[in-house]
């Protein structure tokens, strides 16, 4: 038995050596990727108008050509999967995508599992009511009250840190009709997706109530690793080229009609 013990000790030294200079040896995330051609970018596609589909059906949106630009750069095709928000990070782990495109913001939480690129846009936090509410005025009066949000999303994270029973929905649009509906009392959403709903629906039965002064950024996260550092670096170049020749800026004015870039 100690004989056996000991040869497969050795064989385990010996694979885990090999394994080791296979490791050692081995293209990076960068790598695979220009070898593959694409960079396979998962976003939720039904978040307009950071991604979400026309009356052609066809999908786009600020993320999906900024995630297009940087594939563009780094000399890839940019393959992209619509899913739903509480799966991306789940997907991307799993190493369905090579990379999250969809206005995440950068979190203390999520820092200790990704690894965030430089931020490409900056946007706040509104809180939207039925229009009429006038016990929600600012988010302290969300204590004992109910939200409506997506799934594991930041805004979800915050109508709980103000005490809030949030309820989990998939879309800005049913949380919307949810307010409408009376079924919670607010929900938490971007700024500049309020506000497109507002503009394309006209809706008038809902209103923005408060809005947080600090701005929120939008950044790539990325699985921690050494197996991403040559990634993480070339989409940050790519962020940079596009910030200076002015790409950054005519995505955030054609679908936010205002530069979201700079701070």
């Amino acid at each position: 038995m100690k004989k056996l013990l000991c040869t497969l000790a050795a064989a385990a030294l010996l694979t885990g050596c090999a394994s080791g200079q296979t490791s050692a040896s081995s293209e990076d995330h960068l790598a695979r990727i220009k070898k593959a051609g694409k960079i396979t970018v998962g976003l939720e596609g039904d978040w307009q108008p950071f991604s979400f589909h026309n009356d052609s059906d066809q999908l786009v949106g600020f993320d999906v050509e900024v995630a297009q630009n940087i594939a563009k750069i780094i000399g890839v095709e940019a393959d992209i999967i619509e899913a739903p928000w509480d799966g991306l990070f789940a997907g991307e782990t799993a190493g369905t995508y090579d990379m999250v495109v969809n206005g995440v913001d950068v979190t203390e939480e999520r820092s200790k599992t990704y690894d965030f690129t430089d931020p490409y846009a900056y946007d706040h936090t509104v809180l939207v009511v039925k229009t009429g509410n006038t016990d929600i005025k600012g988010f302290e009066d969300l204590k004992g009250k109910t939200t409506a949000n997506s799934i594991g999303s930041t805004y979800m994270e915050i109508g709980e840190s103000y005490g809030a029973d949030v309820k989990g929905v998939d879309t800005l649009a049913e949380t919307m009709t949810m307010v409408l509906n009376s079924q919670v009392d607010a929900t938490i959403n971007a700024a500049t997706s309020v506000q497109d709903y507002l503009l394309t629906t006209g809706e008038t039965g809902v209103t923005i109530a408060a809005q947080m002064d600090e701005a929120t950024s939008y950044a790539i996260p990325l699985v921690k690793g050494a197996d991403n550092d040559s990634l993480r670096k070339a989409i940050n170049d790519a962020l940079t080229q596009m910030r200076n020749d002015g790409t950054l800026k005519q995505l955030s004015e054609k679908y936010f009609g205002a530069d979201l870039t700079a701070k």
